[in-house]
């Protein structure tokens, strides 16, 4: 039977939606001509989710390359290993990546290996960049060197008409599904999902993540912000520094420039009701997205 033909009479009946299964692509080499640079594509898997006490268990990365206008040209080689822990895996962590302790006994990750696969890279990128790149700093020196980039944040995927952030929903709404609980299925499935034209904007995804992660923004700290002022600067997007990661604990947003003075004059209007200095602290791809700041 013909499996293309059935598919595209049951999309035209309008009461079903088929997802092809995305197949991996072989290897290509490099563009042979023109102006290309190279993408690096990263996905961790780890025992948790504390940035500083667990550990990556999975390292999948996927070269692509890419034109300067933001279209991929291709797919190049994946590196991919499992690490075993310094603790046993939990029942919870197996669960959610399908990796046990008989998967990771005496497997090692490389870290020359790593360092020489990602030190060509012209942006490393992962789908929640402030969970990886964290992870994999305290790895490589090499990912504290890179420019970084996030398919989960650095697109506007409400506006395209995504109604979640997850990398298996993008992909369904993108009308595709892949084998999940590997690390390199997932880079294969973001790369993938960036190499497509959004559905409302018309863009390259990666084009719009390019251009998001090419403009510095500006942190502001709301330190000693009064308690009962929470709830506002939660409603206005920001979020909560614990202190675990050495700074003091404060309220923060990231703002583009065009908007610095007009946050920080809301602080003084609406939080702290006195005039303060605030020392903003400009951020690009060289370090956004890095526990460092």
């Amino acid at each position: 039977m013909d499996l293309e033909a059935m598919a595209a009479a049951l999309t035209a009946s309008g009461r079903y939606r088929v997802l092809t299964k995305l197949e991996p692509s072989a290897a290509t080499p490099p563009p042979s001509g023109g102006d290309w640079r190279m993408g690096l594509f990263v996905d961790v898997e780890t025992t948790g989710l504390d940035l500083v006490h667990d550990e990556i268990i999975e390292l999948a990365m996927v070269r692509f390359y890419y034109g300067l206008d933001g279209q991929v040209l291709g797919i190049g080689e994946t590196f991919q290993g499992f690490r075993e822990p310094s603790r046993p895996i939990t029942p919870e962590i197996t669960a959610l990546t399908g990796i046990d302790e008989a998967i990771v006994r005496g497997q090692v990750i490389d870290p020359d290996a790593v360092r020489d696969f990602a030190a060509s890279a012209a942006i490393v990128i992962a789908h929640n960049a402030a969970f990886d790149r964290p992870m994999l700093e305290r790895f490589s020196e090499v990912f504290v060197t890179r420019p970084w980039g996030c398919s989960m944040t650095q697109i506007d995927w409400a506006s395209e008409g995504a109604d979640g952030l997850k990398l298996v929903h993008l992909a369904a709404q993108a009308g595709f599904f892949y084998d999940g609980h590997r690390a390199a299925n997932d880079c294969a499935a973001a790369i993938e999902l960036l190499r497509r034209r959004l559905p409302v904007s018309g863009d390259f995804g990666l084009a719009r993540l390019l251009s998001a992660a090419r403009r510095a923004t500006w942190r502001l700290r709301a330190e000693g912000a009064p308690f009962e002022m929470k709830d506002a600067l939660k409603g206005r997007g920001y979020r909560w520094d614990d202190g675990s990661r050495g700074a003091p604990r404060a309220w923060w947003v990231d703002v583009g420039e065009e908007a610095l003075e007009a946050e920080i004059a809301f602080l003084r209007a609406e939080i702290y009701q006195r005039d303060v200095d605030f020392a903003p602290r400009r951020i690009d791809a060289s370090d956004r997205f890095s526990a460092r700041i």
